[in-house]
Order: C-alpha cells, then structure tokens, then sequence
C-alpha cells in the first residue's frame, strides 16, 4: 500500500470514529501538528508510533506498514494549489516570501531556515472582530557552508 491510500484509509477511519487530530495525537508521544503531517503522508512514523495510531483507528497492517516508509514529500498537490485556504497560504509566501527571507538574512546571515529541524504551531486567537489564525513556523537557520 502507498502513502496516498494510506492516508485515504486513515481520513476514513477518523471520520468513522469521529475523532479529532488533537484526541489521536493524544494517543502518541508527538505534537498534533507532527502526528497529522505524517498521516497525511508527509512525514516518516516509527513501527511504535504507528502502531499506537493504528491501534486507536483500527488500521489494517498494510495501512499501519505504509506509515513507516519515507514519503516522497512534497507531491500532494497541485501547484499552485486549487483549494483556497492552501492557495491563500501560497499567496503569502508569494506576498511575503521576500520580505521573510530579506529579514532572515539580515537577522541571521546567508542561508535558510529548515523545514527538518522543524516545528508548526497552529493556534486560534479568539477576537471580537473576528477569530484569528496564528501560525508559528518554528525552523533551525541553516547557514550557507563555504568549502
């Protein structure tokens, strides 16, 4: 089985379930934001951390295997993409991209900031003007290496 079905048998087993990505990252040692990016098929489980998943969805050997292969990352979607939340996140990278890298270079030198060494946080603000999304994009600086 491949990641792609892979993760289409864990959505159904989440929605048949009728559980939330925080009650199943709950069920495991990693953040919630880890624990969805690696069923959506984007990140590498161990057979122990896959296991605890699959225990709690009732997923088959094949799907519980799968978890544990390295993806090919990156190749979910279309770019840009259709859906208009991812596409509006792209069209902050286009808008702000610039800007972020302009002040990263300035605040720490020549390189770039990993997305291996890596954290997301994902939190809801509450606001009387209307709820807010707060992304935190949390990455090691990687300094450009001379040889």
């Amino acid at each position: 089985m491949n990641r792609k079905e892979a993760t289409q048998k864990i959505l159904e087993a989440k929605a048949a379930k009728g559980l939330t990505w925080n009650e199943i990252a709950k069920a495991g040692e990693n953040s919630e934001s880890w624990i969805v990016t690696a069923l959506l098929g984007q990140a590498t489980m161990t057979r122990s951390e896959a296991e605890q998943v699959g225990q709690l969805l009732e997923l088959d050997e094949e799907v519980i295997q799968a978890l544990t292969l390295i993806p090919h990352k990156g190749d979910t979607m279309q770019m840009p993409p259709t859906d208009p939340l991812l596409y509006r996140l792209y069209e902050m990278v286009l808008v702000y991209g610039p800007t972020i890298k302009e002040l990263i270079q300035e605040k720490f030198g020549e390189g770039i900031m990993s997305a291996i060494d890596f954290e997301l946080g994902i939190e809801k603000k509450e606001d009387p003007r209307g709820d807010r999304v707060v992304l935190t994009l949390n990455g090691k600086f990687l300094p450009t290496r001379k040889w």
